[in-house]
């Protein structure tokens, strides 16, 4: 299949599916290589930004995602009369951020690092999307491990995690060093 051939199927899939496809799904829909896949779908994608065209392709870890162009954000919100996604809180925005950058994270480590229930908040990132649930910890009690969706990639603006400025991170292999205890004294007591 020639490029030209292969960026309109691209364009006519990513069209479709509205949300992110992975480049092992294309390649094996258009029985194409994926390298040939990730050279036509990059070059649609650069056309698209050229030409400031209304549409534009995403690229999001290992797939692509067709969306609207940000320039034409008010006449699609207008148009569809669609209102804004409701802000995330401080408490949310902290508990996305430890599951961003630790991932996969489980409840408790979330609530260590915080140091309050996170309950809602884990709760409320999942009903918003960014994050989803990526299986258990082979642990007593096989806690729930909780990882970024392409959401929330999406909604960030980047395309993978790596792209997420840097932080330093808890360590939680070292041992905590704890403060000497000094002997209690007992208050002297006159004898009678």
């Amino acid at each position: 299949m020639e490029q030209t051939e292969l960026q309109r199927a691209i364009e006519a899939i990513l069209f479709a599916a509205g949300e992110r496809i992975e480049v092992s799904r294309l390649a094996m829909a258009l029985e194409a290589d994926p390298k040939d896949i990730v050279a036509a779908a990059d070059k649609l994608m650069d056309e698209l930004s050229f030409e400031r065209r209304g549409i534009r392709i995403l690229k999001l870890e290992k797939g692509y995602q067709m969306v609207s162009s940000g320039e034409m954000a008010d006449f699609v919100t207008k148009a569809l009369e669609t209102r804004k996604p409701p802000k995330l809180s401080a408490s949310q925005l902290e508990t996305l951020t430890i599951v961003a950058y630790y991932q996969p994270a489980t409840k408790a480590m979330i609530e260590q690092i915080r140091g309050v229930d996170s309950s809602y908040s884990i709760s409320a990132l999942m009903n918003k999307k960014l994050i989803e649930e990526s299986g258990r910890l082979n642990v007593p009690g096989r806690p729930i491990q909780y990882k970024t969706t392409a959401d929330f990639l999406r909604t960030f603006g980047i395309s993978s995690l790596e792209e997420l400025p840097s932080i330093e991170k808890i360590n939680f292999g070292e041992p905590i060093e704890l403060m000497e205890q000094t002997e209690i004294q007992e208050p002297a007591t006159e004898e009678v």
